[in-house]
């Protein structure tokens, strides 16, 4: 651990996160700031490029939403060589989330975990296209994903309006959605049947339809769903214009277990759960769709194996902020095969 990721620990983890952020910022405005990013942080093999739903990464190791919720970084991030971010959960309107302090270490659990309250904070949709359409020369290369949420106060009956408000105004600002239907820390309601979940996607496939450019479209599911629940999910992917999912937002069910009324847990706790979720999508679908992986995703070796699981791009967050920005390099070195110790040549003595 850097010395700079060891005075962030220290601090409450919302607070380290802002201080990442602002820095970063501070950064990006210096003259080399972007060039000097891109040096110590940025991936150079090209081997690690990838082609996923028609669109090409760079390399396979994105931002989760949730990250840079209001899409404030995006040329700090582009700089830093990530293939892509998912900016969210973007809201229709401004957006509090719940009273700080709303992200908190777990200290009584064996692996680095967090317990996330936040309700999803977001400055609303007009600041997120704001910040869309002034992508510069470092997002040229990046992938930018639009992960889209309910308002907390928006009645069930309602939610599909948020949702195809923001789909219609990001479209032409963005290169894939993802559509949240995990449930919000704040609020009890989670689709959870065909029809509620069909309600949410056909208009939005609909609204596709009419439009010269395609933009894929992905579902997030939590970790929480039923075998059954997660079957009925994958049936839609297989059945539907559905482009992919991505797999797993926080646990609510977790956070419950360790005794928390509200919140979900993320972070490590996250890990099987999250590669086991992938494997079975992709072994049920029999590796034809795209599959996010997200969730616990800490380690160079978590990456590692959740690709090998079956995932087709890998999102971080909560290993960022447990490990620091360090971890994009050195998870993109454990994806680059070894190379292989050199024959050495047999002088013309020896073949003698």
């Amino acid at each position: 651990m850097s010395l700079f990721q060891h005075i962030l620990s220290i601090l409450p983890p919302e607070v380290a996160h802002n201080v990442r952020m602002r820095l970063m910022g501070f950064a990006g405005m210096l003259p080399t700031g972007r060039g000097w990013m891109r040096l110590i942080h940025a991936p150079k093999s090209k081997e690690l490029h990838r082609e996923v739903f028609g669109l090409a990464f760079r390399n396979p190791i994105g931002i989760a939403a949730g990250f840079d919720p209001n899409g404030n970084r995006l040329n700090e991030l582009g700089a830093m060589g990530f293939g892509f971010v998912e900016i969210g959960s973007v809201m229709p309107r401004r957006h509090p989330g719940t009273p700080r302090p709303r992200l908190k270490r777990l200290k009584d659990v064996a692996v680095p975990s967090f317990i996330d309250n936040s309700g999803y904070p977001s400055q609303g949709l007009e600041h997120v296209l704001g910040n869309v359409r002034k992508r510069r020369k470092h997002t040229k290369e990046l992938v930018i994903g639009c992960n889209i949420g309910k308002m907390t106060s928006t009645h069930p009956e309602d939610i599909t309006k948020d949702y195809l408000r923001v789909f219609r105004n990001m479209y032409q600002y963005v290169d894939f959605f993802v559509i949240n239907i995990a449930c919000n820390t704040t609020t009890p309601y989670e689709p959870r049947t065909e029809e509620e979940i069909r309600a949410i996607l056909d208009p939005l496939f609909e609204f596709r339809r009419g439009q010269s450019d395609y933009c894929p479209i992905l579902l997030k599911i939590s970790p929480d769903i039923t075998r059954e629940e997660l079957d009925m999910i994958i049936d839609i992917l297989i059945e539907t214009p559905l482009d992919g999912i991505e797999a797993i937002s926080g646990s609510s069910l977790m956070a419950q277990e360790q005794g928390f009324a509200k919140g979900a847990i993320s972070g490590a706790m996250l890990t099987e759960r999250a590669i086991e979720t992938v494997r079975y999508i992709a072994e049920r679908t029999e590796h034809n769709y795209p599959i996010i992986g997200s969730g616990g995703m800490m380690t160079p070796e978590d990456v590692k194996r959740m690709l090998d699981a079956g995932a087709s791009l890998v999102a971080l967050n909560s290993g960022l902020r447990q490990n620091g920005m360090r971890l994009l390099k050195q998870a993109a070195k454990a994806l680059l095969p070894e190379p292989q110790p050199a024959t050495k040549q047999k002088t013309k003595h020896e073949n003698t």
